[in-house]
Formats: C-alpha cells, sequence, structure tokens
C-alpha cells in the first residue's frame, strides 16, 4: 500500500528532512539531528507536522460516552481529556484526545496509524443506522481527519511564538483546553496539549492553509530559535516525559491498569471494556509498567529482555537516549513484585545484562511554569 502524504510534505523535502514511513504515512524522521531538534523543544521552539493524526467526530453524547473511559458528562465546551477506547476484554483500542466542541459534538484525536480501525469500531457500537456509504462516513460518527492539517509549536518559548500571531488572548487558555481563532490569519483549532512535556499549542487548520501556516510559524520564530523536528525528537521527548506510545507501550492486549493508566478510567459509568477491567482488578494484576534508567552506558531498546537472577521477567516496550537527563532509560512490563522504585533489573544489551534501576515516572518534569 502507498503511504500517504500530510499537505506538508514538500515542504519538509524542501528543508531536506530525512523521510520515514510510520504508520501508513511518509513522515520527516529528523532535518538535521534528533539531539538538536530534541534540545530545541526543551530550551526553545520546535515545530511539528501532526497532520498524520486522525480526527474523529461523534455527534451522539449517548455514543461517545459508551466508548470513551472518561465520563464526558463532566467536560466542559473548550476542554480536553485523555481518554482510551477499550474492547470488550478491557484491551486498549487506542489512547485519544476528546475536545468538547461548542456544538454539542465531541472530537476525538487518535493515533494515525488506528484511525480508520477507530472510526469503524466506534460505529459498530452505534445503534443508529449505518451510512450508505463513502469514506467519509455518516450517522453519528465522521471520519475527518484527511480534511485537516495538524502543527505542533513545543517549548519554552511556543507559546509567546504562537501569542505574536494571534488576536487570541493565549493566557486565557489553560492547559487542555482550546479556543478558535486565526494564526497568521490562518482560521485555526488553537489547542494547548502536546506529546512532548512541554508547553506549547497544537493547531488545527485546513489542509489548503497548512504551508502558509508552517512557514509563517518558522519565520516570526526565528528569533526565538525555532527548528522543526521530526519524530525522532518527538519519541524522545515523549519517552522522557513518560508519555505512552501506542503500540509500544500499550495495545489491545494491554488492561489500562497495568499500563499505569487508572486516571483515565471513570468506572462509575458504564463504557465498552469496564467489566472486564473491575474483573481484572479484583483478580489482582500480573504485571505493571514501569520506567527504569540504566545504570552504565547500554541503551535499551524495544523488545529487549529485562531479567532477574537470570530469568527473562519483562520485555522493554520503550527505550532511547534521554538527551535532557544525560543518561540511558526505558519502560517495560515486570511482575507487581518487581516494580518499585530502586529495584534493580537486567536488560540484556547484545546478549549480556546490563544493570538498571526502576524509577518513578514521568523521567522529566519541565520546570517552566504553565
Amino acid at each position: 500500500m502507498t503511504a500517504a502524504r500530510t499537505p506538508l510534505y514538500e515542504e519538509h523535502v524542501r528543508l531536506g528532512a530525512q523521510m520515514t514511513n510510520f504508520g501508513g504515512w511518509v513522515m520527516p524522521l529528523q532535518y538535521s539531528s534528533i539531539r538538536e531538534e530534541h534540545r530545541a523543544v526543551r530550551e526553545a521552539v520546535g515545530l511539528f507536522d501532526l497532520s498524520h493524526m486522525g480526527e474523529l467526530r461523534i455527534t451522539d453524547a449517548t455514543l461517545a460516552q459508551r466508548v470513551v473511559t472518561r465520563d464526558l458528562t463532566r467536560l466542559k465546551d473548550g476542554r480536553i481529556q485523555y481518554a482510551l477506547l477499550c474492547n470488550e476484554r478491557g484491551g486498549i483500542i487506542d489512547d485519544v484526545l476528546v475536545y468538547a466542541m461548542a456544538d454539542g459534538s465531541d472530537l476525538l484525536v487518535v493515533n494515525a496509524g488506528n484511525q480508520d480501525g477507530d472510526f469503524e469500531w466506534i460505529r459498530s457500537q452505534s445503534s443508529a443506522p449505518s451510512p450508505s456509504g463513502g469514506g467519509q462516513g455518516g450517522g453519528p460518527v465522521l471520519n475527518v481527519g484527511r480534511d485537516w492539517a495538524l502543527i505542533g509549536a513545543q517549548g519554552p518559548r511556543a507559546v509567546g511564538l504562537v501569542q505574536r500571531l494571534t488576536k487570541a488572548d493565549l493566557g486565557s487558555v489553560k492547559y487542555y483546553a482550546f479556543v478558535e481563532g486565526t494564526v497568521a490569519d490562518v482560521p485555526c483549532v488553537i489547542s494547548r496539549t502536546g506529546y512532548t512535556g512541554e508547553d506549547g499549542f497544537e493547531l488545527f487548520c485546513r489542509n489548503a492553509d497548512a504551508e502558509r501556516l508552517w512557514r509563517a510559524l518558522l519565520e516570526e520564530g526565528k528569533s526565538d530559535g525555532i527548528r522543526p523536528a521530526g519524530l525522532g525528537a518527538r519519541d524522545t521527548l515523549r519517552l522522557e516525559a513518560g508519555m505512552r506510545l501506542y503500540g509500544n507501550d500499550m495495545d489491545a492486549d494491554t488492561n489500562p491498569l497495568e499500563a499505569g493508566l487508572d486516571w483515565t478510567l471513570n468506572l462509575d459509568k458504564d463504557f465498552v471494556g469496564r467489566d472486564a477491567i473491575l474483573q481484572e482488578r479484583e483478580q489482582g494484576l500480573s504485571r505493571r509498567l514501569v520506567g527504569f534508567k540504566m545504570l552504565d552506558r547500554s541503551i535499551p531498546r524495544h523488545g529487549y529482555r529485562v531479567v532477574s537472577d537470570g530469568q527473562q521477567v519483562g520485555t522493554v516496550t520503550s527505550g532511547n537516549v534521554s538527551f535532557t537527563l544525560g543518561y540511558n532509560i526505558g519502560m517495560a512490563y515486570v511482575p507487581p513484585a518487581l516494580a518499585e522504585p530502586g529495584t534493580r533489573l537486567g536488560v540484556e544489551v547484545r546478549g549480556m545484562a546490563a544493570p538498571a534501576e526502576v524509577v518513578p515516572l514521568p523521567f522529566y518534569k519541565r520546570p517552566h511554569p504553565k
């Protein structure tokens, strides 16, 4: 299958990006180096093309409440919640951001590779008649992702940068809230969210406006030290922030309790997967996701074996260099008895068990005020 291109593809090529296939999309891996782009986000501002992410609009409040693990009746217009979609077994189908729109609908931002599957699954949960056809769907759920571009400006100077390009009062926009306005004269949904552990905004706009907005941000951000940043930096940044990556740290066989995502569950309401999650909680967990740091210079990678007393006790789900902290970090599922911070583990790197220690998540918290 041919990989899709975002409306910013030509911009990435113009900037000399190294491109890669991710979730069915051709995306920039890096423009200069992952280290430089990572540091730009931590110290100044980085610009991301996030247009591969999917957007689903649910117009039926009852349906939205049934498929999402959070209680959306408490979500006020203009606010956002991180939530999960779970199957009947309590496994995680996807992790999503839910936007409470002014027209009463809920907008779900979903992972790039899951958007078509999520759309079909949500539609299957609806009691409303199915649409008669068409790729965009119909009835109570619409797949609008391919109509929109999404650009992220992240870092301690991101708020000031975006503020200079809009008349909206961004100081009044709280973390996990959004407003509608224009940025560089481009109509946008301006969302104070991100996936890097830094402050900043994610800007939704029409595909036709994406290039104009991208160039305006890069031009205005020169004095801030802005850099375009690719998927490589996005991964090292989110790992430092302890943010799970769907497909690595969780999947359809992962229970939210194992993944440490208890806080995303409202078990007082009914949703798909609730009964299985309650049963799992009653029986007790057989594994938990932990963060760990390496005690030598070895770099843990996805799929590496985690050992204790010579026996495999888990598998690394994410691992990499931490450019901010100066040592190497990772996440893995291990038995609950080995999940306490301070527990010593081994990570097999090139056939040798390199020493590691369980540490609390997240690895990094930004020092900058919200």
